[in-house]
């Protein structure tokens, strides 16, 4: 039987799962998982809790999509493993051939657990397989392989990393030759080729590849560096962490390459450690994650903190404030950037994602430089024609799209201290500059609301009862528009999600998340500033408590 064969049973009945789990160990070439599945086995004829863990594992496979795969890592379909990442390679693969495709296959990973070893299956099927696969020299940032996609001239590139996830989690995120993460038909397409690989025994492997040298890592930080003015000030007092992940040598050294003071580096959190010690959550979003980071630019009276996420693709931001040190939202983060590029003669396309603040359309307009908005993720932003910067709220920030077509952290955190130091020259800082950007085009103040859920089916069933009866008011103020983004719209591909435009400029998506089980709503609210700041700020939170509170309602989890 092979595995796609067993695969199918289901788990109709504890013989049939028992049948299925024993058919994926004799293809697993993974001793770790071998052992923890086979005691699973064992004990699941009498044990609970184990026959449910198993028939989780079998429950299903892990879909590859739009965002490759991404999962918890353990033996079985329904977990990252190298059955799995063997699999997908080998759909990759199979599906390049068939597209025509011909040149190297770029594969890079990061410091989670089994990201080389994923990396290293991923390079030996590629080459069964007849490309040439070329790995990067070691654990680094996601952008750099989307960098080197393209300066390889490469016509795929894998990384192996699940960003911002949990610990126990891993990932593998597939981008095509023109340096942009796939989207259909593309996903499709390699899910297809994926469902019609056999055997593991039957997939050709090959030799490891060519592992690329570090001129190629030399060569991004080039790029990176020279992003910033060359006559600009440099004076500026940065703490920076890596939270665990892989981003502090290279942050590190492309902040020194630009000619700015030696960053002070959290070194609890400075070294690569996929067990992430520190933090419950590896996400600058998250509380807590930044509390070593804030405390250490407290105690040094730093100007900046600058925090990467573990694969260094997403840039948090935290400023001193009267009230203490304060974290800035994505959306302010991406106005700033955004602005900086604006005044200083960016041209071309500026986009975001739909959740994000609309807040970037009217600084385009007032450049006179076109706007657009896409579905949520950079494998949408990273394809806009013309494109000259790109953000979405989640902290990922494209500033380079010639080299760069996707978010990356490290470019988009030396152009942020770029301009705090400018600021900082005269005398001023990133929220004066807020302040400015505000009196000029209204207070523009976004908020989150997210429900973490066990049972996916919940998230469906809040999504049904939306559509069925959609709020006539949500924050004291009327809905004027309902957009059911799944049946697309007019610039927009159909997606999950649900779109309530209020009156008063106010703005709710209400959409599964793509990562993570998870119901994620997005809020924003306009309020005409008026030579009054703190007026509208206050007026900016009591109308998001009172918009978040009728949301949650509405969702009914």
């Amino acid at each position: 039987m092979t595995l796609r064969e067993a695969s199918s049973l289901g788990s109709s009945g504890t013989t049939s799962l028992l049948e299925t789990a024993r058919a994926w160990l004799a293809d697993d070439p993974d001793p770790e998982t071998r052992e923890e599945l086979a005691a699973l086995v064992e004990a699941a004829p009498a044990d609970e809790d184990a026959a449910a863990d198993l028939a989780d594992r079998f429950s299903g496979t892990l879909q590859f999509g739009t965002a490759g795969l991404r999962g918890a890592l353990g033996a079985g379909p329904n977990r990252m493993n190298r059955v799995v990442v063997i699999r997908a390679a080998a759909g990759l693969a199979a599906y390049l051939k068939k597209t025509g495709a011909h040149g190297p296959v770029v594969i890079g990973y990061d410091a989670r657990k089994n990201s080389d070893v994923f990396a290293r299956d991923t390079a030996e099927v590629m080459t069964g397989a007849g490309f040439e696969a070329l790995l990067l020299p070691r654990a680094l940032p996601t952008p750099v392989l989307a960098f080197a996609i393209r300066d390889q001239g490469a016509v795929a590139g894998v990384m192996v990393t699940a960003s911002h996830n949990p610990p126990q989690d891993n990932g593998y995120k597939v981008y095509l030759g023109d340096g942009s993460q796939i989207v259909p038909p593309a996903d499709a397409g390699i899910a297809a080729q994926i469902d019609a690989v056999g055997a593991l025994a039957d997939v050709p492997r090959g030799d490891a590849g060519t592992v690329l040298g570090d001129d190629l890592v030399g060569r991004y930080l080039a790029r990176v560096s020279s992003l910033v003015d060359t006559c600009g000030p440099r004076q500026i007092s940065v703490v920076h962490t890596a939270l665990h992940g892989v981003g502090s040598d290279l942050m590190l050294r492309a902040l020194r390459l630009a000619g700015f003071p030696e960053a002070i580096s959290v070194a609890e959190q400075a070294e690569p450690d996929p067990a992430f010690p520190t933090v419950a959550f590896p996400n600058p979003e998250e509380p807590g994650a930044m509390d070593l980071a804030l405390a250490k630019a407290a105690e040094v009276g730093a100007d900046l903190v600058v925090a990467n996420d573990p694969d260094a693709d997403r840039c948090a931001v935290a400023v001193p404030a009267p009230e203490g040190w304060r974290m800035l939202r994505g959306d302010e983060v991406g106005a700033l950037l955004a602005d900086h590029l604006l005044r200083t003669g960016t041209r071309g396309t500026y986009a975001c994602s739909i959740v994000s603040s609309s807040l970037l359309a009217k600084l385009a307009a007032a450049h006179r430089q076109p706007f657009t908005e896409t579905l949520t993720g950079f494998k949408w932003i990273g394809r806009v024609e013309g494109l000259a910067f790109g953000y979405e709220e989640a902290l990922g920030y494209c500033v380079d799209p010639d080299v760069v077509k996707d978010k990356d952290g490290i470019s988009a955190g030396i152009r942020i201290v770029e301009l705090a130091a400018l600021l900082k020259a005269e005398g001023r800082s990133l929220l004066d500059r807020l302040d400015e950007i505000a009196l000029q085009h209204g207070l523009h103040a976004t908020d989150q609301l997210s429900v973490r859920v066990v049972d996916l089916a919940e998230i469906t069933r809040a999504m049904e009862r939306l559509r069925a009866a959609p709020p006539a008011s949500l924050g004291g103020r009327a809905v004027l528009s309902t957009d059911d983004l799944s049946e697309g719209t007019a610039t927009l591909p159909p997606t999950d999600g649900l779109r309530y435009g209020l009156e008063g400029g106010a703005r709710v998506i209400v959409r599964p998340s793509g990562t993570e089980p998870k119901l994620k709503c997005y809020l924003e609210v306009v309020v005409d500033v008026a030579d009054d700041l703190p007026r509208a700020r206050a007026e900016a939170v009591n109308r998001l408590e009172r918009l978040k509170a009728d949301v949650g309602a509405a969702l009914a989890l």
